[in-house]
């Protein structure tokens, strides 16, 4: 090694294995069974609400919106507790037994609701354990997501050239995991019970939370709290802080478990908290910030506005394009029959096939100066998921039969997957350069929120896919329904996509060099 690299690597951990920090091969396997747990358990949810529980579509979607809506809301939470008390180690660890705990919980479901006459009986019991599980399995994503990647960013050095590679090579465990589970997850559940499959999810996360216990020795103390001795002082209640931490997690698990039963709590805190941190942005940079700093927080703030419009559309995929999928399409393709849950699949396997055309051709652009600033890849993606949308409901307005071409679902996939590289991957690296140093955690925790509202508005976009149509109380879509949802919030994207390829000189102006 050379004094050069030498220098560039100061800081990093010492101890390597093919040539990375020794500690990334723990977060990769952590992460890739969390993974496939939670992609595992998203896979067959929506079918199993309205096959096993007898829910209603709409009902259905929006419980799938309240639960993606606070699993992105609560590593807020979770981040802040390890940034301030806990250290990532003991995070993760705690949000990794919650998901245990959860997805265990899953796979005891109780007996199939059935109908009696025209009321649906359920067993009310294990429709709260049911609850409970989805609660702690947000809670405990809360504790883990945000933090095992903060433990990624900690094994390398401020300079360290091999940071980037790292990270990506941590991503790939996240995209293995939702690819491996999709595929297993989806057959098992469907095909020999919603129990085995939820199950399968639980013993995923189990060797995650194995790996990471016995992983930790390997990160060399680079996860620990940064002030120890402040955990074991005394709280308010009378225990030590870190239990106290603990127990305000459980509560946390409580509150979950309202929420996910009265959905409705989950957007009023969406859109009240949502809108008032963009508040908060935009004041601190006209009170607070010179005019370079200003600016460039203002375009973060509407940036960050408008990717909740994307996610609102980019995930219906676990939730009306999986009923649309299992209803409306003739599942054989390609010599196999799929399962309506394994469509989801294409979404993975897109990236892996499309990430390093794209990432190959932004750098081809860029040698040319021809690269898409920021705003321009986010208007890109825009432009792309609502032409998808609109050309996929006038497919499937050609065929009146219950077996549409699978190449329709192959088309909005691709769609989705390819407005997802557009706009994924320069989000959060958006919110770190155009942030403020003082407040670069409340920015990104205003993304992270946003993102959640937009799951949460998937949920209600596809509550509208109802049958009778825009929250209809049957148990199938109403297909002329979806078909006008879908083309509405197309040409609404595409008109966002085209507002802000418009605005996207004043954009580059206000962000000063920013790229």
């Amino acid at each position: 090694m050379t004094s050069v690299t030498g220098n560039l690597r100061e800081g990093s951990q010492q101890r390597e294995f093919l040539g990375h920090p020794i500690g990334l091969g723990v977060c990769f396997l952590t992460e890739m069974w969390e993974r496939f747990s939670y992609y595992g358990m998203r896979t067959i949810l929506v079918l199993y609400l309205v096959k096993y529980h007898l829910f209603s579509t709409e009902k259905a979607s929006l419980i799938y919106g309240a639960y993606a809506g606070l699993v992105y809301m609560m590593p807020i939470i979770g981040g802040y507790m390890a940034d301030r008390y806990l250290g990532s180690r003991k995070a993760v660890t705690f949000g990794a037994l919650l998901l245990v705990a959860g997805h265990g919980l899953m796979a005891f479901h109780g007996p199939q609701s059935y109908l009696d006459g025209d009321v649906v009986v359920r067993d009310e019991f294990y429709l709260n354990i049911f609850f409970l599980a989805l609660a702690l399995i947000i809670t405990g994503v809360g504790f883990l997501k945000a933090n095992i990647s903060t433990i990624v960013g900690a094994l390398y050095g401020p300079n360290d050239p091999r940071r980037d590679g790292g990270f990506s090579i941590f991503y790939m465990g996240i995209n293995l995991g939702s690819v491996i589970a999709t595929a297993l997850v989806g057959y098992v559940g469907e095909v020999h019970g919603w129990s085995y499959g939820f199950g399968l999810a639980g013993i995923g996360m189990l060797f995650g939370l194995l790996v990471f216990l016995w992983g930790q020795r390997l990160l060399d103390g680079r996860a620990e709290p940064s002030n120890p001795a402040v955990l074991k002082e005394k709280s308010p209640i009378g225990i030590n802080k870190e239990w106290t931490i603990y127990l305000f997690g459980l509560a946390l698990v409580a509150a979950s478990w309202i929420m996910m039963q009265y959905q409705d709590l989950v957007g009023g805190v969406l859109y009240f908290v949502g809108p008032l941190m963009i508040a908060i942005m935009i004041f601190y940079g006209v009170t607070q910030c010179t005019k370079v700093e200003r600016e460039r927080l203002f375009v973060a703030a509407f940036l960050i506005t408008i990717q909740s419009v994307f996610w609102a559309l980019f995930e219906q995929q676990a939730a009306s394009l999986t009923l649309l999928a299992d209803e409306q399409f003739d599942l054989n393709f390609l010599g196999m029959t799929w399962l309506p849950s394994q469509v989801q699949l294409m979404n993975p396997l897109f990236i892996v096939l499309f990430a390093p055309v794209l990432a190959w051709l932004w750098v081809a652009l860029s040698n040319k100066g021809w690269e898409p600033s920021t705003p321009a890849k986010f208007g890109i993606a825009m432009l792309l998921i609502g032409l998808g949308y609109v050309v996929f409901s006038w497919g499937m307005s050609l065929d009146d039969s219950t077996s549409k071409s699978f190449l329709w679902m192959v088309f909005i996939y691709l769609s989705l997957t390819l407005a997802e590289l557009c706009l994924s991957p320069v989000g959060l690296s958006m919110v770190t350069k155009l942030s403020v140093h003082k407040i670069v955690g409340m920015v990104m925790g205003t993304w992270f929120l946003w993102t959640a509202m937009g799951n949460f508005v998937a949920g209600v976009i596809s509550s509208w896919t109802g049958s009778g149509g825009h929250g209809g109380e049957g148990g199938n879509l109403d297909v002329v329904a979806t078909m006008e949802v879908y083309t509405n919030i197309g040409l609404i994207s595409v008109g966002v996509g085209v507002f802000i390829l418009v605005l996207t000189p004043l954009m580059k102006k206000y962000m000063h060099g920013v790229h």
